[in-house]
């Protein structure tokens, strides 16, 4: 039997009550079968509602967790629930209003966005979702930002008119004439969705049924995608509230900068100019140290360098300069916190280890099977971690020769 849809009739009702025609459970979960209902089901892109449903003569509520078409012919309308009512045959339903509602404005705003889009450069929405935070339209051809301006211009100022829309089944003669836009071929019963100058759809969705209800369209970004570009918007309460979290983000960034609001893009940028000269005098200061270090090492054989604060490309460089002068086997370890505490336990930490036309394949097997380390690489050069404290890592290299240089006692 097919579900009286009241949510076509009146897509404002928000409460009903329906007949318990049966319950079921398929691989979705368990449901339940209404002869009337305003949940819409998951269709035209936008999901189904969710709310609860109460028992008339009883007490346990069940949770409607989604909603979707089912059946052979596809035509019943299965609630899906939490638990099932029990024994009772008439309920009363409750819609998650304001879910819905936003789900209407962000419908509704974005037919109106791919309408104008298309009566001025003629490109097709080949690509629609709803998330929970923004909504996304592909489209199969290209647009810019000041493009986006001035359609999002457009839109609202076409919002604000607060045309009235219309929802219609066109006869066959009409359905043959009018220009709507579909994603595919349709056959049968065509639903169609117009915004009077806006634009007309064949939709099977749910909208707002005058456009000052979409309160605002807000498009957020365009990006290149497969042969045309994805854009974000929102519109409404959900457009209304992003900007205020955006404005909210922006004032707490200018406080901190001690700028006013709109002076954050020329603040950040003097940041990230400052931020570029402070890497080039590290940069200098680095080459410095390492040049000072293969300095210390020249001609001293096998050398082990302890360090801190350095990341793994800056191991390496250090590492390289001293194997060009070292004349044996080159291991720098740098160990977290040990500025802070020379004699910190189980610190850790990065190494490279290498030999100039050598093989340190065997050190480096031992090195991580006595110092907790993982790592490795080819025979000359090997990089990994380690856990082990600053006390046992010198005894282990003083065992074997080498001569260590450690920053926190500047030998």
């Amino acid at each position: 039997m097919r579900t009286r849809r009241l949510f076509y009739e009146n897509v404002y009702l928000r409460e009903f009550e329906a007949e318990v025609l049966s319950c079921g459970k398929d691989e979705r979960g368990q449901y339940v079968v209404l002869d009337q209902t305003a949940f819409y089901p998951e269709g035209g892109g936008q999901p189904a509602d969710l709310g609860t449903l109460y028992p008339v003569d009883g007490d346990n509520k069940c949770a409607v967790l989604d909603v979707q078409y089912g059946g052979q012919d596809e035509k019943e309308i299965r609630h899906y629930v939490d638990v099932l009512p029990s024994e009772c045959q008439r309920v009363r339903g409750v819609l998650d209003w304001e879910r819905r509602f936003d789900l209407m404005q962000q419908h509704s705003g974005e037919h109106i966005v791919s309408g104008f889009i298309h009566r001025k450069y003629g490109y097709d929405n080949v690509g629609f979702h709803m998330g929970e935070e923004v909504i996304t339209i592909d489209l199969n051809g290209l647009l810019d930002e000041g493009q986006l301006h001035q359609i999002e211009q457009e839109v609202n100022n076409y919002i604000w008119t607060d045309r009235r829309a219309r929802v219609f089944f066109p006869d066959r003669e009409e359905k043959n004439v009018l220009p709507y836009r579909s994603k595919k071929e349709l056959t049968g019963e065509v639903r169609l969705v117009e915004f009077p100058g806006g634009d007309l759809c064949a939709c099977c969705g749910l909208h707002v049924e005058s456009t000052g209800e979409i309160g605002l369209v807000k498009l957020l970004s365009v990006k290149h995608f497969r042969e045309g570009v994805r854009i974000e918007m929102a519109a409404g309460k959900r457009a209304l509230g992003l900007l205020h979290q955006h404005l909210e983000a922006n004032s707490r960034v200018a406080s901190m900068l001690s700028v006013k609001p709109d002076g954050t893009p020329a603040a950040v940028q003097r940041l990230q100019d400052e931020i570029y000269s402070l890497k080039g005098e590290i940069l200098a200061l680095r080459q410095q140290q390492f040049a000072m270090r293969a300095k210390q090492c020249e001609g001293r054989g096998n050398v082990l360098l302890l360090e801190h604060a350095l990341d793994a490309a800056d191991i390496r460089k250090e590492a390289d300069a001293v194997l060009d002068v070292c004349g044996g086997i080159c291991v720098v370890i740098t160990l977290e916190d040990s500025q802070k505490d020379p004699e910190k336990k189980n610190t850790g930490g990065k190494y490279a280890a290498g030999q100039r036309n050598g093989d340190v394949r065997a050190l480096v097997k031992e090195m991580n099977e006595t110092l907790s380390g993982r790592g490795g690489g080819k025979p000359f050069f090997a990089q990994g971690s380690l856990q082990a404290d600053r006390a046992v890592i010198k005894s282990f290299f003083e065992e074997k020769g080498f001569v260590i240089v450690d920053d926190a006692s500047g030998a």
